[in-house]
């Protein structure tokens, strides 16, 4: 068998990531040779406007899906909350590695805590979902935008661009980054990104060899839960231009999900949760998704379509 090519972003925890599942790969299967070849993707050139403002969906995959498609690599490695819930035609996540902490963080020079933040602090996010959360919790906080890799934000919080920002804390630990994280925020208090800590394995249906391998290093229960979380954010289907997360925890016997929507500015929050069987983890997202959608989703998808449509 040939050398296999393993395809990602070409930021530290990109790297990160693919180095992550070149290992388990070779743990798995010795016998064969794994390469990583980093592709530019839009996400990462356009670093002066917010996510919100450059695009929607695949912001951060599609170049490098393109050569998934083209066969140029064999597997693609994503942090499984950036991919949209509809991926192209003959593409599939095959895998995902054993989830890593899966919620949000506060890294602060005054603040230890969410309820310690005032109007004084400069907070900054890249996120709809976090911005709507921290303005829910208080109206008054100034939440401004912040772009870059995991690096460049702790480098412009250390220029004093801002007090205190919301990261994930996956992507702090994975980079050795853990002093930097003042607190780590109860998932009921600031619900994460739907399968937020998961990297996923990403192939081409053509290529059944890579399809083959990928079930050598896939963690099921991780698998489960991120697709009933899937299931959720297909559902709702708000991209990154709607505030929106979702959290689960599953044990022997059940299943447990919470989630929310909201307008950017915090307002018209909405959320729901839903236990199933262990077995009905899919049942539980549909039922959640479904609530939030009839109880006002459906009204804040509609008029942030209407707001995008003109500022087109």
């Amino acid at each position: 068998m040939p050398t296999l090519i393993i395809g990602t972003r070409g930021s530290k925890l990109a790297l990160y990531q693919a180095e992550a599942v070149k290992k388990a790969f070779e743990k798995e299967l010795p016998e064969i040779d794994f390469e990583i070849k980093v592709i530019d993707t839009k996400g990462d050139k356009v670093l002066d406007k917010p996510l919100s403002q450059i695009g929607d969906k695949g912001i951060f995959t599609a170049e490098i899906e393109k050569e998934l498609l083209d066969g140029t690599i064999d597997f693609a490695v994503h942090s499984l909350k950036d991919l949209p819930s509809e991926l192209p035609n003959n593409l599939r996540v095959s895998a995902v590695l054993p989830r890593a902490e899966f919620r949000d963080c506060l890294v602060s020079k005054n603040a230890k805590s969410l309820s310690e933040l005032t109007e004084n602090e400069i907070i900054a996010t890249s996120s709809l979902r976090r911005r709507a959360q921290l303005l829910h919790f208080n109206p008054k906080l100034n939440v401004v935008d912040i772009r870059g890799n995991v690096n460049t934000r702790l480098q412009k919080f250390d220029d004093n661009y801002c007090t205190s920002m919301i990261m994930a804390s996956a992507g702090l630990q994975r980079l050795g980054f853990d002093n930097r994280i003042s607190a780590i925020l109860n998932e009921d208090e600031f619900i994460p990104a739907a399968c937020q800590g998961v990297i996923a394995i990403e192939t081409c249906s053509q290529n059944s060899d890579a399809e083959y391998v990928t079930r050598f290093i896939n963690d099921i229960d991780t698998w489960n839960a991120s697709f009933a979380e899937r299931l959720f954010l297909k559902m709702v289907d708000g991209g990154c231009k709607t505030p929106f997360g979702c959290y689960t925890k599953m044990t022997k016997t059940e299943f447990f999900i919470k989630a929310f929507i909201s307008m950017p500015d915090g307002s018209n929050y909405i959320v729901h949760q839903d236990t199933q069987s262990a077995d009905n983890a899919h049942l539980a997202a549909y039922n959640t998704a479904k609530y939030l959608l009839n109880n006002g989703g459906k009204e804040i998808l509609q008029e942030l379509r209407i707001v995008s449509n003109n500022n087109l």
